[in-house]
């Protein structure tokens, strides 16, 4: 497939980008885009043949779920099975913002998008493409980082360009992206732990939590 790319401003993307990008998705294919936590590959999770490409574009194992991005609370809670009073308590303190929040997910969603896990992670975004596309598509989105699985997640929009050349539809190049990436925090079981360290130190997790 050819990708094309498009310039797009980072906080206040044109409406014409996100007509564009959206059209993308729903007709099936991946969009790259950045977020206030680096470049991520965004898709239709509902699309199964969606699903298909973005594990084939990566190189991904299909037992490892893809993360989603949600618009608010409200969105993710229809796609749980339950939400604690620890997911409420950290999303009302993180979101929107680098934290994601495994969950265990609810059968609206499909067993492929969580690697057969039943488990699903969820993030709310801050930054300006990522809201206006899922104000645009009115759902949740694929967001799994921009990269080859193994190699490091592309933090340009040109870097995207060369590394997924070929592999995704269409590059939204916002410019660089300068956060270290969103802290991965799996909220499944009773002790909750750190997946993944990110822009939220553990210490912070800790003390939202305390008491709860």
């Amino acid at each position: 497939m050819a990708t094309d790319l498009i310039e797009v401003d980072f906080d206040q993307p044109a409406p014409q980008a996100l007509a564009r990008a959206g059209a993308v998705i729903r007709s099936g294919g991946i969009v790259a885009i950045p977020t206030d936590a680096l470049y991520v590959l965004v898709a239709d999770p509902f699309n199964l043949h969606a699903v298909a490409k973005v594990y084939q574009a990566k190189g991904r194992e299909n037992q490892r779920s893809l993360p989603l991005l949600v618009s608010d609370m409200m969105m993710a809670e229809e796609f749980a099975v339950e939400l604690t009073t620890r997911f409420y308590l950290l999303a009302r303190k993180f979101w929107p913002g680098p934290l994601t929040l495994i969950i265990q997910a609810s059968a609206r969603v499909p067993l492929k998008v969580t690697g057969n896990t039943g488990r699903l992670a969820l993030r709310q975004p801050r930054s300006g493409v990522p809201k206006g596309l899922l104000d645009w598509l009115g759902q949740p989105l694929i967001a799994t980082s921009a990269n080859l699985s193994g190699l490091p997640t592309c933090r340009t929009g040109i870097e995207v360009f060369g590394t997924m050349d070929g592999r995704i539809d269409l590059v939204l190049d916002g410019g660089g992206c300068t956060e270290i990436g969103s802290t991965t925090l799996d909220i499944t079981e009773p002790n909750w732990r750190v997946i993944k360290q990110g822009a939220i130190d553990e210490k912070e997790i800790a003390e939202c939590l305390q008491g709860s």
